[in-house]
């Protein structure tokens, strides 16, 4: 069964001319995946990180079936259903999007895997397919040359025998890995990572991050900038934290102000997960419902009366403004006539002039070097 790879979109997450569903990293590894052999038993092969649907589907072409598949972004696992609903309507039972754990990778021979972009999230994949695959698989990881590095190399020797990196094509290369270590030989599991923060609280702040979350346990500087300059309506008794990450504004707010309830959104299921574990870390996990959602899609229009968002300026790989203009539009559309979004951004973005346009008049109440912090009430 033939594919055309130049029908996958990426919808719903944000298109543009210079943003693609699939890339030569993907067309390698599908080719050398084929090159060895793909498991002959339904149910075998497991997919991490596949962007679109290319690898999904390519398998599914192949006559691969019983394929599992996780992909952290909400965005991506809708596509990757989207993708096949067009392309491939008769095979979309042959796929199932799972979490990470031991439904997704129990007694999978063969992983592909789309390296990501930190050492973490690749040592945190790398656990879950050790403790759950069969004995003997094996691993194929593939990224644009770019941006690997030998710590990726570090990372899987660590947990197999023998790593080996393929020829490079169109500047992409596949590393792979055979010959899983004992458990003993292993690194420990050390996740949720852990990091303690000084914020002008009666206590410091703790992050708890699992590794597909932005920034791990990190305090991002922008985030820092907001909250020493965050000042809540008197009246505020519900926030939402639009992309939430690791939690770190959604939990101070709990903790600086004990009367709020906050929801936090975001689009990946490691940043959901993390934001509870901060949340549960730091006493207020009762007032914090943390949501996996695409954007703010599942709030009603003028729903909500201040959201707080730090939005992110690449996408994957790609330095992007979409995504930051996609949420501002969401938000426009959620916050009540008078409603409050606080920002912080990257100050050489100049950010103010699509603010004033999507969501309504807009103040500044900090700026340094790096950052500004701004007020939109909607009109």
């Amino acid at each position: 069964m033939s594919l055309n790879f130049e029908l996958l979109r990426r919808w719903p997450d944000v298109e543009a001319q210079n943003l693609a569903a699939v890339d030569a990293a993907d067309r390698l590894l599908l080719d050398l995946g084929a090159a060895t052999g793909w498991p002959s038993a339904p149910g075998q092969l497991v997919i991490l990180g596949d962007h679109y649907g290319a690898l999904t589907l390519g398998v599914l072409a192949a006559g691969v079936r019983g394929v599992r598949v996780h992909q952290d972004a909400l965005s991506g696992s809708r596509a990757i259903t989207a993708n096949a609903r067009r392309l491939l309507p008769e095979l979309g039972d042959e796929f199932r999007l799972l979490p990470l754990g031991d439904e997704l990778l129990h007694g999978a021979t063969l992983v592909l895997l789309v390296l990501p972009r930190s050492l973490d999230a690749l040592e945190e994949m790398l656990d879950f397919i050790a403790e759950h695959a069969d004995p003997g698989v094996r691993v194929m990881a593939t990224g644009r040359i770019k941006h690997m590095n030998h710590g990726m190399n570090e990372v899987l020797g660590s947990y197999f025998e023998s790593v080996t990196a393929s020829l490079g094509r169109q500047k992409s290369r596949v590393l792979t890995a055979v010959g899983l270590r004992e458990k003993t030989a292993r690194p420990a599991p050390r996740f949720p990572l852990h990091s303690s923060h000084d914020l002008a609280l009666a206590e410091p702040l703790a992050l708890r991050a699992f590794a597909q979350t932005f920034g791990g346990a990190k305090l991002d500087p922008g985030t820092r900038f907001l909250l020493e300059h965050l000042e809540l309506p008197g009246d505020a008794q519900h926030v939402v934290d639009l992309g939430c990450g690791n939690g770190s504004i959604a939990t101070f707010v709990a903790l600086k102000y004990p009367d709020v309830r906050v929801l936090a959104s975001d689009q990946s299921a490691s940043a959901v997960a993390s934001t509870a574990a901060t949340a549960a870390a730091n006493g207020v996990g009762e007032r914090i419902t943390a949501v996996q959602d695409d954007a703010l899609a599942a709030r009603g229009d003028g729903s909500e009366s201040v959201v707080l968002l730090n939005p992110p300026f690449h996408m994957g790989n790609t330095v992007h403004a979409g995504i930051a203009l996609k949420l501002f539009t969401d938000v426009a559309r959620v916050l009540a006539p008078g409603g409050e979004l606080w920002c912080v951004w990257n100050s050489h973005l100049g950010y103010r002039g699509q603010l004033e346009k999507l969501v309504g008049p807009t103040r500044q109440v900090a700026k340094n070097p790096k950052f500004t912090v701004t007020v939109s009430t909607r009109r």
